[in-house]
């Protein structure tokens, strides 16, 4: 329907933000099963059209400012390239295998629903000098809240979240990398991890991390995702479980994949199966969908 009228729908849409009268509007909801229940919230396309807009010209800003070893929703990054780093990070800290190698896993309790929209303004108003720029994402912020918490949320379903998100953990990111300079640390959304040859290290990092989310950006460690353990015992991070010379497929991930493959499958949902499992040691279950 949009594209229907689609310069009349432009030309309008140029003018409002030009004239300063654009409001975002509202949401439609839906919910997803990724595996665990999510609700996405999507906005109407003129809306999706201003979150571009703004993606295009600041992503190149703050994805300079990022550390290398933030790795959700970036250029030339992304899940595959985090677990390789994690990889190369477990023989740094096991020499090579040689040496017990310990990993902090943490996460944090309803990432995107926590984010608290005083904060994020405050951090947006460090790095963007340009009024204009400044209204029009508190604009888009404050169109958004969780239900039952005032100005908190970002959701989903919108582009400008998940630059958002990085920009707000980036604060995080920046403390430990400076204040406490950890040097094997990776991040992917609220999913980060911590790796060294000492547990006394990563248990004394416990209350310093949570500390920080909590006073800094009004987040909380999930308690039932927090753990330390070795390499060798395997960790649990990103959709694959983690030894220090392979890694497997997490069960839950094989379980679900399994399950969709049993019902109606086509040729792309099975080659898209079979570029995820050439990242791990899967030759069974490769060879097992090759026959599908």
């Amino acid at each position: 329907m949009f594209q229907f009228h689609l310069m009349d729908n432009v030309l309008i849409l140029h003018e409002e933000l030009k004239n300063k009268t654009y409001h975002h509007g509202g949401y439609h909801h839906f919910r997803i099963s990724d595996p665990k229940p999510r609700d996405i919230h999507k906005a109407s396309v003129k809306d999706r059209l201003v979150h571009h807009a703004i993606y295009r010209v600041l992503y190149p800003y703050f994805h300079l400012r990022f550390i290398a070893d933030s790795y959700s929703c970036q250029k030339g990054k992304g899940t595959h390239r985090a677990i390789a780093r994690f990889r190369e990070f477990s023989y740094q800290i096991s020499k090579n295998n040689t040496r017990t190698g310990w990993v902090l896993k943490c996460d944090t309790k309803k990432f995107f629903a926590s984010i608290n929209h005083q904060i994020l303004f405050s951090i947006l108003e460090q790095q963007i000098q340009d009024a204009d720029t400044l209204r029009l994402l508190k604009n888009i912020v404050s169109s958004f809240q969780t239900p039952g918490k005032l100005q908190t949320g970002l959701p989903l379903g919108n582009l400008t979240s998940q630059l958002l998100v990085n920009i707000y953990m980036n604060e995080f990111d920046q403390f430990v990398k400076h204040r406490f300079k950890v040097k094997h640390y990776i991040r992917y959304a609220d999913d980060f991890v911590f790796l060294s040859e000492d547990r006394e290290v990563l248990e004394a990092l416990i209350f310093p991390v949570a500390q920080e989310l909590r006073d800094r950006l009004s987040l909380e460690l999930h308690p039932n995702k927090l753990f330390i353990k070795t390499i060798a015992s395997g960790v649990d991070f990103l959709g694959w479980v983690h030894f220090v010379d392979h890694r497997v497929l997490r069960t839950a991930t094989k379980r679900r994949m399994l399950r969709k493959l049993a019902g109606p499958s086509n040729e792309a949902m099975i080659s898209s199966y079979l570029g995820m499992l050439s990242h791990g040691n899967t030759e069974k279950l490769r060879g097992l969908l090759s026959g599908i």
